[in-house]
């Protein structure tokens, strides 16, 4: 019976080494393969973030400090960090919100809301940027009642925050839905059991286990406000100097072919990005740091 058992285990571990055999590739494809890797990434994606700065620089420091010190440069980087101050928190406190009513209560209507939040991932911008010119612009829904009361939206800055708002809706909400599934409600029900209401539970409970998906849900949303396009091109009416984010300048500035101040702009954006990348990154390492911590 041992020697059975020992043939059958020998056995066991050939074929185990002969599967492995099969499924390891060559030296040659996993060269090709990172060399196919390198080269798509070095032509789609260094390239283009390369060739903006040389085009920024093209007229030395002094003319890319110039057209960044611009009056309506610097009017379009006022509105865009605005803008994406008065969204990003109102998402933040609405995702938070919403995937906590999602995961820890059941009620009617719960996929209706979910299906609600991903709507501007199905949705165009540009029809987003559309539906609030029909509803708030002069010959719009409201248009005569916000005339009536001197409040105007459209063409204006509540326009582009609300446009902003609306595409920024799902990213702080599908960070958080996930995780909170996955964990469960068993603490929370722990700590309601001990005599916590609900603000106690939420704000000792639950946020701090969701803390690296909530930051990394608001660094998403803060990158897709200050770089959002299509649905603030359409509500802003391109007023030079007051409605005209850093993506509508850049635009405007490569149109009159003032190519050296469109791409000294559009570098903003860019640090922007990897900036975000960055942070982006580190909450990853961060959040798989500390799983692992807790595993241990």
């Amino acid at each position: 019976m041992a020697a059975t058992q020992v043939l059958r285990a020998g056995h066991d571990r050939a074929t185990l080494l002969e599967n492995r055999a099969a499924t390891r590739d060559s030296g040659w494809v996993k060269a090709a393969i990172l060399a196919l890797s390198l080269a798509f990434f070095a032509v789609f994606l260094l390239l283009p973030l390369l060739a903006v700065f040389v085009e920024a620089l093209a007229k030395g420091w002094s003319g890319y400090l110039s057209a960044l010190a611009e009056p309506d440069a610097l009017a379009a980087v006022r509105l865009t960090l605005l803008a994406a101050l008065i969204s990003v928190p109102l998402n933040l406190a609405f995702g938070i919100a919403a995937a906590w009513a999602i995961t820890r209560f059941d009620f009617r209507g719960k996929q209706l809301l979910v299906s609600l939040i991903d709507l501007p991932f199905s949705v165009s911008p540009v029809v987003a940027g559309l539906v609030y010119v029909l509803v708030f612009s002069a010959h719009g829904w409201l248009g005569p009642w916000l005339a009536a009361h001197d409040i105007k939206i459209i063409f204006a800055v509540p326009g582009i925050v609300l446009a902003t708002i609306f595409v920024t809706v799902p990213f702080v909400a599908r960070e958080l839905i996930p995780l909170l599934e996955a964990q469960g409600r068993e603490e929370e029900e722990a700590a309601v059991v001990l005599g916590a209401r609900g603000w106690q539970v939420l704000w000792h409970v639950t946020l701090p286990n969701v803390r690296w998906a909530l930051l990394y849900g608001v660094i998403l949303s803060n990158a897709r406000a200050m770089g959002e396009f299509g649905a603030v091109s359409v509500v802003s009416g391109h007023i030079r100097g007051e409605t005209n984010t850093l993506p509508l300048h850049v635009e405007i500035l490569y149109n009159e072919y003032n190519f050296a101040a469109a791409f000294a702009v559009a570098s903003l954006l860019a640090l922007l990005a990897l900036v975000t990348l960055a942070v982006k990154s580190w909450v990853e390492w961060r959040a798989a740091k500390g799983g692992q911590g807790e595993q241990a």
